[in-house]
């Protein structure tokens, strides 16, 4: 199965539908507003900008399983992410990440192991998939991993649309 087949609602209510990203390279991150990591927004926003007219876009997948550092809700979010890091790329529902509740795009992330050989649950905020345009996981990587991560920025550019 691909994650264009997973349903999901996005972040202001409706479905997210993953099957307009058929054909284009999303970089899935679970996100949170209270962590250390929550800089990272700022360089994810980049990379949206930097390759969205090439076929790529970042969705982001707020996530209230790590030390509850996404306690906000969906218009709270929103806020935030607009206010303080000029996010424009698409953020879905809040889901459950790992567990009985895990979502079913998260079903289809976790297995997929990074260049560590770590696959399964999901390990911290800011954990990045990257889905090439058939939809399936080309990559995985750690929560630390920095946008501009030079292994993660070429592993966007293996999968882009030609």
């Amino acid at each position: 199965m691909s994650i264009h087949e997973v349903e999901i609602e996005s972040l202001n209510g409706g479905p997210a539908r993953l099957a307009q990203y058929e054909g284009k390279a999303v970089l899935v991150v679970n996100v949170a507003s209270r962590c250390g990591l929550t800089p990272q927004y700022a360089g994810l926003e980049k990379l949206h900008e930097r390759y969205a007219e090439r076929g790529f876009t970042v969705l982001g997948v707020p996530c209230n399983q790590f030390m509850g550092q996404e306690p906000g809700t969906s218009e709270e979010i929103a806020e935030f992410c607009s206010a303080t890091y000029g996010v424009t790329f698409p953020m879905t529902e809040k889901v459950e990440v790992n567990g009985a509740g895990r979502h079913a795009l998260y079903e289809e992330l976790a297995d997929t192991a990074d260049a560590e050989g770590h696959s399964g649950d999901i390990r911290w905020n800011f954990e990045k998939f990257l889905v090439g345009p058939d939809g399936a996981v080309a990559a995985r990587f750690a929560p630390q991993t920095e946008p501009d991560d030079a292994a993660l920025t070429a592993a966007i550019e293996g999968v882009l649309p030609r």
